[in-house]
């Protein structure tokens, strides 16, 4: 059970950088505002709170992006960011310069190898989008540590759009990614999409799902890269008796996400929610990706996500967990401490041994 407000207050503010501190607890007191009772979701002033950034065409510090609809049934749009290439000014120096977007998106493939991250956003299933702010820095961040191209994939969320359609999404981008050209590279007959899929929060768990969905159509994924990947499950975890109101999350928060994207007759065992659960599928046999597993100890889901990388361990598939023991969720947002630099140099070095 959640102590006291102000207990929690402190004790959270004391293990958490000031920045970081403030932008988690807007997030919260905005979350509080959107949830109601009765499950319902005031979507109209979710959309008017989150800071939202549009796309830049021109090269910002040597990212530029763009929406592109990929879906018209759905609506369903990505983010693309790309890094610029260096030309040459009029003052002898370096410019950073990009393909116009058409000429972009009907490129060949490219002659040397570059990932292609697929990456779906955090909000618990209901909250922010591909042009949320922190979420745009991050994808911003990916394509510079990365040298590739990044697509930020703009789900339908709940409580309007219930399970499956999060999955269904993004196993429609996952599809289209494979399918550009653009996104292909290698020389000769290894040109191909070197596709990773990542998520922080219900994007994690997003990744997950589609991956699975890859391995049993016989889609080559290059690898999984989950942070604070969020699961669940009816029977309470130690970690999440103990954290239970300290670092930002309560769970009465997670219930009521669960309870707003499952099925309406569905509890927490559903395997969406607990993919290794007494409800969910192992994945022995199944030529699943390798994934690195990025696991915050004061997240109070931690137990969940040490679980998850356990369990496809045992399935006999290659899973990397990073246990960083002081860290809380979200820490990867922000550049200000060593567990998110050190996290960053993770990321870079998996994607590099699995290019």
């Amino acid at each position: 059970m959640a102590g006291s407000d102000e207990v929690n207050r402190n004790e959270c503010k004391g293990a958490v950088p000031i920045h970081t501190w403030v932008l988690i607890s807007n997030f919260k007191l905005a979350y509080n505002m959107l949830r109601r009772a009765d499950g319902t979701f005031d979507r109209d002033l979710a959309e008017f709170l989150d800071r939202r950034v549009p796309p830049d065409a021109r090269a910002q510090e040597g990212v530029s992006s763009f929406d592109h609809v990929i879906d018209t049934s759905t609506g369903l749009e990505v983010r693309i960011y790309r890094a610029a290439a260096a030309a040459a000014n009029n003052n002898g120096g370096a410019a950073a310069v990009t393909l116009p977007i058409l000429d972009f998106l009907a490129g060949a493939p490219s002659p040397d190898p570059f990932p292609v991250i697929l990456f779906f956003h955090g909000g618990s299933f209901a909250h922010s989008s591909s042009g949320t702010a922190i979420y745009d820095n991050l994808c911003r961040r990916f394509v510079k540590l990365s040298k590739g191209v990044v697509v930020s994939v703009n789900y339908r969320r709940a409580p309007e759009h219930r399970y499956p359609c999060a999955y269904d999404d993004g196993w429609t981008a996952l599809k289209w990614a494979m399918s550009q050209p653009f996104l292909r590279s290698g020389r000769g007959g290894d040109a191909r999409p070197r596709v990773f899929l990542s998520g922080d929060s219900s994007g994690g768990n997003i990744a997950h799902h589609v991956a699975v969905r890859a391995a049993d159509a016989g889609i080559n994924i290059c690898g999984n890269i989950l942070l604070n990947a969020m699961f669940g499950g009816t029977e309470r975890t130690e970690s999440e008796r103990r954290l239970d109101g300290k670092y930002f999350v309560t769970l009465q928060d997670r219930d009521w996400y669960w309870k707003a994207y499952l099925p309406e007759d569905a509890d927490r065992d559903h395997p969406a929610c607990n993919p290794f659960g007494p409800n969910g599928r192992r994945l022995r046999g199944l030529p699943f990706t390798k994934s690195l597993i990025i696991v915050s100890g004061l997240d109070l889901t931690c137990d969940r996500q040490l679980a998850y990388a356990e369990g496809l361990q045992e399935d006999g598939h290659h899973a990397k967990l990073v246990y960083r023991e002081k860290a809380t969720v979200g820490f990867y947002l922000l550049p200000n401490t060593d567990h998110y630099h050190e996290v960053m140099e993770e990321i870079a070095d998996f994607l590099r041994a699995n290019l």
